[in-house]
């Protein structure tokens, strides 16, 4: 009897190494990309749009956005900078196809949500500096413990569901709900003390 020969499992690449290989022009970049986070990837892009055959396509828009962008930019956390890369081709997607039709998806929930919490019938300020806001949110997210960081973030940056989130953290809808009320709440205040109109 013949023994047949064992391989061993492949390992993905250290996200440093897979970062050398895109700043190299290296096209094996995409492949170990693709091997380590497509899947992840291709659910952040499931969250915001509902066609399959546009997931895929964004995917690919994501590994080509992230081909362009390294070199001259050097992420520190490969898997951030691919997310929002991916979140970035997913909303022009979106963008694009609600013009032809409306889609609904989890995007769409999640954005309604979040009019909901701006809208309060008072106008908003036409002239705003967007890193001036940006960095009063990036400092009230930080501000936050590590679980309502991560409820906020996946809720509104990757739209993943309410039952996925309360999946993952082991608690019901009605709990998920509560604490995302909590935070816009906290958001809402923030904004206000630092001189937004809501």
């Amino acid at each position: 009897m013949e023994l047949q020969k064992q391989t061993s499992p492949r390992t993905p690449l250290p996200d440093e190494a897979i970062v050398t290989l895109y700043w190299n022009r290296d096209e094996t970049a995409i492949e170990e990309t693709d091997f380590k986070y497509k899947n992840y990837l291709f659910s952040v892009i499931r969250n915001l749009l509902n066609d399959p055959m546009d997931c895929e396509e964004c995917l690919n828009d994501t590994y080509l956005g992230t081909w362009n962008a390294i070199p001259p930019t050097k992420p520190a956390v490969l898997k951030a900078f691919l997310t929002t890369v991916a979140r970035r081709a997913a909303i022009k997607r979106y963008h694009k196809a609600r013009k032809k039709t409306a889609i609904p998806s989890e995007l769409t929930v999640s954005l309604s949500e979040l009019e909901e919490f701006l809208s309060d019938g008072g106008e908003a300020e036409p002239d705003f500096d967007a890193a001036a806001l940006g960095k009063v949110i990036s400092e009230f997210l930080y501000s936050l413990d590590k679980r309502k960081r991560y409820i906020f973030m996946s809720r509104y940056y990757v739209a993943v569901s309410i039952e996925k989130i309360a999946r993952e953290l082991k608690v019901s809808r009605s709990t998920v709900n509560k604490e995302l009320a909590a935070i816009r709440k906290s958001l809402k205040a923030k904004l206000e003390s630092e001189g937004y109109r809501l």
